[in-house]
Formats: C-alpha cells, structure tokens, sequence
C-alpha cells in the first residue's frame, strides 16, 4: 500500500512540478467550488429520486440520509480520491494540497486525508439528520424503567444539542478565520491540512465585467416586472386600446347596431348571462362573474367598452308576445 501511494504521489508531482502552492487563492474561488460541489449532489440526488418517481410515495424517505450519504463518498471516489479535487475546484483550476510536510514544493493529499475529509463531511451531517432516531433507538434499546429511560433520552438529547452547537461554534470561528487570512473555508480541511492551491501555473480568475453587467440588468428589469405586472389592469389597457385604434365613433356606431347582440352574452364569460347585471354601460354580464371581478378589483372597468364600471344592478326587459 505505502509503495502504490509513493508512485502516486510521484506521478502527481511529475505533472505538478510548476505549481507554487504559495500563490493565494481568491476567497470567493474557494466558495465558488464550494457552492459547485453542493449544487452537484443535489443534482445528483434528484436524478437519483426521478428513477423512483413511480413508485409509492414516501420510499425513500426513510433511508434518505444513508442514501445521500452514498452518494456523496460515490462523488468523492471518483473526484476527490482520484485527482485531489472535486468537482468545483477542477472547473476553477484548483485542487488540495498537503500542508502537513511543511514543503515549499506541491505535495498531494494522502489517502488518510482524503478518507478524512469524505467522512468529516458526510458524517456530521448524517448524524445530523439522523439524532432523533438515534435517541428513540438508544433510549428503548436496554432494560431500564420508565423514569431513567426518560432521563437518559434527555441527557443524550442535552449531550448531541451541546456537540452540535459547538461545532457550528467552531465552523463559524473557522469561517471569520477564512474572511481574515484566506484560507481553510471549511473547518474540515483545517483539521485534516488541505488547503486549496491553483493546478496550473499562473491562472488568473477571468471575470468578464460586460456580462456581469448584463446579467444585473436583466435580473433587475426581470425583478421590476415582478411587482410591476400585478398592479396592472390589463382589462382597462385593453379596452382603452382597442378604442384608441377603431376610433370612438365607430365604437358608438357599431354598439348602436350590435346593442341587441350585446345583450346575449355575457361581457366576461361569453355565455349567455345568467341573472343578467348591467354596471352602467349597454353590456351586460353574469351576476356572479361581475360581482367577483368587482370584489376582486375595486377599480373594475369595463372589459368591451372601458367604462368605469358601478355598482352591479340587474337589467330590466320588456318581452313582447307575439300572437
């Protein structure tokens, strides 16, 4: 074992010879990877759930955390162990490098940490996910009474709440650490000696400024349309469109000649008017579609003509029998 690891560490540092691994890496590379590693799992996970999409619901759900364990050390064999780099730091041209010798030269992860960081990274949050299973495990699992069953499930309770506050204790100092010198984002890689260096000699982050621009623009127009749209009665704009282009006098001649047609359809469904309700203008509508619009849009306008609309009142006609 130690043999194959000593060529592998030679053949990584035959092709790594030009790297300085004292050349710092921006901040925001390193969070990059980072987000690009989790947005792969996730991706992974949910082309993973499709294949069980017809199947009864709720199958994964209680192996869900072991599974996603699974995936993750399938991606960190086949990324991490491989290359010394995930997938996130290969797509920015990074990857770990050994601090541990204290050499000024490039040296690989070794296997152990490797192992380590796969294991300091899905392990807390398997346990994470599954404490509360653990406690009803732990605390029904011996013969004890009722009473000191319950005191022991509160004192693991009490004893995995410390153990996790304070590791989001010391990931959080750890990441004020990172804002501070530049280096170790995860408390992981600090804990194992990896940390994050260029694999290519003299690689620059290339930023395109013009589409950064871009992007912000559309993003923000995109936003203002969001709240612009709903507060836009497109009923009225329509209305006062359609009479801006036929013009108001052929507007008023061809409501004279289609008064009667206006009255056998409903202005909003299109149907025939069901308890027919005028709201000042020669249109009619159903009681029901016009008292809803008028609750739902104080400032109801016409939809035909654009009349601004009154209160619903019914219409009155007179049948002529004929004999």
């Amino acid at each position: 074992m130690a043999g194959l690891e000593s060529e592998d560490d030679q053949k990584s540092l035959a092709g790594e010879t030009d790297v300085d691994p004292q050349t710092p890496v921006l901040r925001i590379s390193q969070l990059d990877a980072l987000e690009l590693d989790s947005s792969l799992e996730q991706l992974v996970w949910t082309q993973f759930s499709h294949c069980f999409h017809n199947c009864r619901p709720g199958l994964l759900t209680p192996l869900e955390p072991e599974l996603r364990a699974l995936l993750h050390l399938l991606l960190w064999r086949f990324t991490l162990y491989s290359s010394s780099a995930t997938v996130g730091q290969s797509l920015l041209s990074l990857r770990y490098h050994n601090i541990l010798p204290s050499s000024p030269r490039y040296r690989p992860l070794s296997r152990r940490q490797k192992l380590g960081l796969a294991l300091l990274t899905a392990g807390p949050r398997w346990l994470r996910e599954r404490s509360r299973s653990l406690l009803l495990c732990l605390s029904s699992g011996g013969p004890v009474s009722e009473g000191d069953g319950g005191l022991f499930q509160q004192g693991l309770r009490n004893c995995l709440t410390f153990v996790s506050s304070i590791a989001q204790l010391t990931s959080l100092i750890n990441f004020l650490v990172f804002l501070r010198k530049g280096r170790h984002p995860v408390l992981a890689e600090r804990m194992v000696g990896a940390r994050a260096v260029f694999s290519k000699p003299n690689v620059v982050r290339d930023v395109d400024y013009q589409y950064m621009n871009r992007e912000l623009l559309w993003h923000g127009f995109a936003e203002f349309l969001i709240f612009l749209l709903p507060l836009i009665n497109t009923r009225k704009l329509k209305a006062t469109v359609s009479s801006f282009i036929l013009g108001g006098d052929g507007a008023d001649g061809e409501g004279a000649t289609e008064e009667h047609g206006a009255w056998k359809e409903c202005g909003l469904c299109g149907e025939w008017p069901t308890m027919p309700h005028t709201v000042g203008c020669q249109h009619v509508f159903c009681y029901y579609c016009i008292k809803s619009h008028s609750i739902a849009d104080a400032y109801l306008t016409c939809p035909k003509c654009g009349a601004e609309a009154g209160q619903p009142a019914p219409v009155k006609m007179e049948v002529e029998m004929m004999v």
